[in-house]
């Protein structure tokens, strides 16, 4: 059994938050700048060549991407054979504590939903965790701003749904968002497992690498389908109009009950951002 001191996570956290507000993943950020030379829309060129050099401006200067510095959401992979001296929760809450004052990261948390008051640190954090094999913890922390969470939608299809109609709820999420996600937007598409399993799965399509296709051939198929669907909207870069509206979707799929067919989408904006660190 390795013990592991609990403030390691509380740093790793606060680092990580700081990070992954500062600097997008780099294939992602490879990407938007790939559809700033592509994009045939004049104006779209222009607002995708703007976005790069925002980037480039954050990492010079050291300051956050986008003003949303978002609510903290971390996917924590916690082995069996660790043991942590302490809160693991409040641990990772510390940190969030920490990364948001300590990197003067803006403090977007409502502390009670209906009668607000700001908690002034951005926690608590929304944490999801797993316990998997090993001795290691493998901690993801994704900030999540609201312009492009609000946008995003869930569904609960019957088994009696087509993969069209998968495909139009995809696309009608994105008709009715509109500008208002800044797009060109990130899409995550959680497909079965129960009402709040299919919403985690397509949070968790956010943090896949841009590269990186479903596994399975199918889902992969259909994944490219759903893009070109998005896309042929030519909502464009910031609502202007364009080839590029979604820069990249991905689907998690998981097992789901007979009678059901979940199905949930998760819309991040460009500034989809997320970092991670093994401990």
């Amino acid at each position: 059994m390795r013990e592991l001191d609990a403030q390691q996570i509380t740093n790793t956290v606060a680092r990580l938050c700081i990070e992954a507000n500062r600097k997008l993943p780099q294939d992602l950020e490879a990407c938007i700048h790939c559809k700033a030379e592509t994009e045939t829309s004049p104006l779209g060129k222009g607002i995708l060549q703007d976005l790069c050099a925002n980037m480039d401006a954050a990492a010079k200067l050291e300051i956050p991407v986008c003003q949303d510095t978002g609510m903290a959401v971390v996917f924590a992979e916690v082995g069996q054979e660790v043991h942590i001296s302490g809160s693991f929760e409040d641990a990772v809450n510390r940190g969030v504590s920490k990364g948001y004052t300590e990197g003067l990261l803006r403090c977007s948390v409502a502390a009670d939903p209906i009668r607000r008051g700001n908690t002034g640190d951005n926690t608590p954090a929304v944490l999801h965790t797993r316990l998997v094999p090993g001795d290691k913890i493998r901690l993801t922390v994704a900030p999540k701003g609201f312009g492009s969470e609000n946008m995003s939608r869930l569904k609960m299809l019957t088994p009696a749904a087509s993969e069209q109609d998968i495909i139009d709820f995809v696309v009608d999420t994105m008709r009715q968002a509109g500008s208002n996600p800044c797009p060109p937007v990130v899409l995550g598409v959680g497909i079965g497992g129960d009402f709040e399993k299919c919403a985690e799965l397509a949070k968790q399509a956010l943090c896949r690498p841009v590269s990186e296709k479903n596994a399975d051939p199918y889902y992969a198929e259909l994944e490219q389908k759903m893009l070109d669907a998005v896309n042929a909207l030519h909502i464009g870069p910031q609502g202007f109009g364009g080839d590029v509206t979604c820069l990249t979707l991905a689907i998690e799929q998981y097992p789901t009950h007979i009678a059901g067919l979940p199905v949930a989408v998760n819309v991040g904006c460009h500034v989809t951002r997320h970092a991670s660190a093994a401990l």
